[in-house]
């Protein structure tokens, strides 16, 4: 790492202060805004009941290194105020009223399965908004087998208090490398200490999980959305992702007029998570172009 991408430490994923902004639509916004601050910053759009902390803080400050991030809470998640919407729509016209809050005319976007969902209507509702758009794990709009997720998945994902059991079993895959990935990743993402994020209700859980079987209602016609998507487009997953399968991230590459795809090796759904490192780079070159 070059000597100007170095983090401070007072700048990094654990000790990013959280902040509170007051959009428009009266929303109270949770976000943390840091890194190095030069051109254009990222912004990322978390996972179905994701919070500030539920990202990886190593893959964060891969990140960081070479751009300012922004992470936030959309409405009625955890520590941001309101009743979360059931619908992507929704949810994309609330994100934007944060962007407008914080003054925010051009951003990347990158998004992680429901919050690839979100990042995909907000490119095609604001496109002059989104300069390049990285969509991890996530699906198109009436792609095949969408519509909600498999019974083993879906049961251990909407546990009231899903647990370290759930989540590797659910984004890592089966064997004994992803797995010892996803203990990892379990020590990264608790290592914050203070002004930790609160835990996302189940009202969130409910709207979440309806927001993706709306989603996912099989639409032939939907899926021409995606010529709509003119920023050049980075879409990855790992191979056997057992919630979004890659084949519908090869479907989105295949829409999209301007896409890369790339597959990760011996990983599931937190692909981003167990290749960290390798994930950053990539799209921190894909950035940069």
């Amino acid at each position: 790492m070059t000597q100007h991408a170095r983090l401070d430490a007072s700048n990094s994923s654990l000790t990013a202060p959280t902040r509170y902004v007051e959009a428009a639509n009266g929303v109270r916004y949770a976000y943390r805004r840091f890194g190095n601050p030069t051109g254009v910053p990222l912004v990322l759009l978390p996972r179905f009941r994701g919070d500030l902390d539920t990202w990886d803080p190593e893959l964060l400050d891969a990140l960081a290194a070479e751009r300012e991030l922004v992470l936030v809470n959309n409405r009625g998640v955890s520590s941001t105020a309101g009743t979360t919407p059931s619908t992507i729509a929704e949810m994309a016209r609330d994100i934007i009223s944060f962007f407008e809050a914080l003054d925010l005319r051009s951003i990347d976007l990158l998004g992680f399965s429901l919050g690839g969902f979100v990042a995909q209507d907000v490119a095609l509702i604001r496109p002059d908004l989104v300069h390049r758009l990285v969509l991890a794990a996530t699906a198109p709009r009436g792609g095949p087998g969408m519509h909600g997720w498999r019974k083993d998945i879906a049961d251990a994902v909407r546990q009231d208090e899903p647990g370290a059991a759930e989540l590797l079993y659910s984004f890592f895959k089966a064997t004994e490398t992803s797995q010892a990935a996803g203990q990892a990743y379990l020590g990264r993402f608790l290592a914050r200490a203070d002004d930790r994020d609160v835990v996302s209700t189940l009202q969130t859980r409910d709207a979440h999980y309806d927001a993706v079987c709306e989603w996912g209602i099989p639409d032939h016609g939907a899926l021409q959305r995606l010529r709509g998507i003119v920023q050049p487009t980075f879409v990855a997953n790992g191979d056997a992702d057992a919630m979004i399968p890659p084949s519908l991230s090869h479907l989105l590459g295949g829409l999209i007029p301007n896409a890369l795809v790339k597959i990760y090796p011996d990983a599931g759904h937190g692909f981003l998570f167990q290749h960290n490192l390798e994930f950053g780079r990539d799209v921190n070159a894909f950035l940069s172009v």
